[in-house]
């Protein structure tokens, strides 16, 4: 906003009651910041889905395979389950042993009690059907196998 500053009476202005207005530097203009700022949205609107890293199975593969649209609860068994016997529910790392009590607590409020079992197809069928014991102890009605469908050549 500018300023009015009052001219003294001996400055030899002409007139003594005279004001002069004087503006200010001071103001800040905001439409480089926006720009900015706009900038560094669609960076991080870019960005942000690459940053996200998830957990890499090689599912088997079968001839009649159909694509999956129902939104159940995913249990993921990467290769690295022969190591650490840890497991994925969703997007949670956990031990195998706490497989049993966190399907009972994802299937709790759910009409249908379906699993979405992940292995790698390079695991044995002992360390399926081990995790596929403990998903049938947490309570779930029916566990089906993902698998996907083979690439034509």
């Amino acid at each position: 906003m500018p300023k009015v500053q009052p001219i003294e009476a001996g400055s030899g202005g002409g007139r003594g009651r005279s004001r002069r207005v004087v503006s200010s530097l001071s103001e800040i203009n905001v439409v480089p910041l926006v720009d900015v700022m706009l900038v560094l949205l669609i960076i991080f609107m870019v960005t942000a889905p690459m940053m996200q890293r998830t957990l890499d199975v090689n599912l088997p593969q079968a001839r009649r395979a159909e694509p999956n649209s129902d939104q159940g609860v995913y249990v993921t068994v990467p290769l690295s389950y022969r190591k650490d016997r840890r497991v994925r529910l969703g997007d949670d790392g956990f031990p195998v042993t706490m497989l049993a009590e966190r399907v009972r607590g994802a299937l709790r409020y759910r009409t249908q009690k379906n699993v979405f079992l992940q292995c790698d197809g390079a695991l044995s069928v002992q360390d399926f059907t081990d995790v596929m014991d403990q998903i049938k102890d947490g309570g779930a009605e029916k566990v089906a196998f993902v698998a996907k469908y083979p690439e034509r050549r």
